[in-house]
């Protein structure tokens, strides 16, 4: 009896422990239906609304910020506030977008301290959108930018102000971002003083510089640029900039292989510019200490001009040329540029490139992209360019009015020879590509 007393017992708890088992369960897949079926949306997960933010258009965030005044904390977190692009014109004159004024106060009162990835784009020429840009960067003391880039989409914007108004303004970010990264001023008065401003606060840190078309610098400036900022991974400039200096500054054991060398070379007025001649020891001293260098270069000269180029090699991989160049300076190419990638001619003239072409093809190994605008060069020597580079054009721009038939070849065969040596299918361009 004793024993089938405790056996009692012992199930009855055994059922009264079950059955509140069952009773917590219940109560708890009660609570996640209910929380499926009516969620709470003004207690979100703050990371989930800033990752909802991050995908959402600067107009369409300010308006989700009004929903709630949870909503509104997370439109102010310094996350949302790193990057941002101040777009300047003068709505006076221009229907073009531009950043509200308001909205600029806003930044500089409340986030001048988050920014870190910025740009000025003055998309009109007009002084008063590059005087806009300025006062905004002379305010940003507090600022600590990883890039900085000022871009003018219509000339010549900055280059219209007072050279000490633009070089206060743009000192102020130097001396206070300590970890500037990636610099753009293209088209600006930037000098040789502000640059050692630059390079006094930032130069463990800057990895990319782009200043073409910058007068007031000298070859003594961007020497001093690369003698002391080590990191620099990418540079882009003014041929006249360019010295055997420079090219063994970036050769030192001290600095970090270069991945992307621009090259501008430009011409104004035809006669009147003298270019210098880099030695091929330099180029050689650069190309050993960075052998997978991007080298790019474009020509905007006359013909008579070219004479100190392509006389010896040099390690050129992308090549433009955005006015004439004669059959001459082609053939050089071919003789002088055994690492060209990509190869573009706007014009030549009425001289067929046959020779040129072909030498081209048998001496530059590596050449994957090519475009031809206003030249000539027969079907046949076109097909034979093509078949001996093979599959390996990647990118193959050529004007129909380029190709000029001949016995072998017409235009409505040769698309057909070209695809089965590409590999691809291919026609002629009816207008450039690049």
């Amino acid at each position: 009896m004793k024993r089938g007393r405790k056996t009692n017992e012992a199930n009855s708890s055994s059922s009264e422990d079950t059955t509140e088992k069952e009773s917590k369960r219940h109560k708890v897949v009660e609570k996640k239906t209910t929380a499926v079926q009516s969620p709470d949306w003004a207690n979100l997960l703050q990371d989930i609304i800033l990752q909802v933010f991050q995908y959402l258009p600067l107009l369409d965030r300010a308006h989700a910020s009004q929903v709630c005044r949870s909503w509104n904390q997370v439109f102010h977190m310094p996350d949302l506030w790193r990057c941002f692009e101040f777009e300047l014109n003068q709505p006076a004159t221009s229907n073009l977008r531009t950043t509200h004024p308001e909205l600029i106060k806003q930044i500089i009162k409340r986030h001048s301290n988050h920014l870190q990835y910025v740009s000025f784009k003055v998309v009109d020429s007009s002084k008063e959108s590059a005087e806009a840009a300025c006062d905004i960067l002379s305010q940003l003391v507090n600022c600590s930018l990883k890039t900085l880039g000022l871009i003018s989409t219509a000339r010549p914007s900055f280059m219209d102000l007072p050279k000490s108004h633009f070089i206060s303004a743009l000192t102020v970010v130097f001396v206070n971002s300590k970890s500037l990264s990636s610099l753009k001023i293209d088209d600006t008065p930037v000098d040789d003083p502000s640059l050692k401003v630059l390079v006094a606060n930032n130069s463990d840190t800057l990895k990319l510089l782009k200043m073409s078309s910058c007068p007031h610098v000298s070859p003594a400036g961007i020497l001093c640029v690369a003698d002391q900022c080590h990191g620099l991974r990418e540079l882009a400039l003014n041929y006249h900039l360019l010295s055997d200096e420079l090219l063994l500054a970036l050769s030192s054991e001290k600095h970090v292989r270069l991945e992307h060398l621009r090259i501008d070379v430009v011409s104004e007025n035809p006669g009147q510019t003298q270019f210098h001649t880099i030695q091929k020891s330099s180029w050689d001293a650069f190309i050993k200490h960075s052998p997978k260098v991007n080298l790019v270069m474009y020509f905007f000269l006359y013909e008579e001009e070219f004479d100190p180029f392509f006389r010896y090699e040099i390690p050129v991989t992308h090549l433009y040329f955005g006015r004439s160049v004669s059959k001459d300076v082609l053939g050089r190419v071919g003789m002088t540029c055994p690492r060209l990638v990509e190869l573009v001619v706007c014009a030549n003239g009425l001289r067929p490139l046959d020779e040129e072409l072909i030498c081209i093809a048998e001496r530059c190994k590596f050449l994957s992209a090519v475009g031809l605008g206003e030249c000539e060069v027969s079907c046949s020597a076109f097909v034979e360019f093509v078949k001996m580079c093979g599959g390996r054009l990647s990118q193959l721009s050529i004007m129909e009015e380029v190709l000029i038939p001949d016995q072998k070849y017409s235009l409505e065969q040769i698309h057909w020879e070209v695809s089965k040596h590409l590999g691809r299918v291919w026609f002629p361009d009816m207008m450039p590509t690049w």
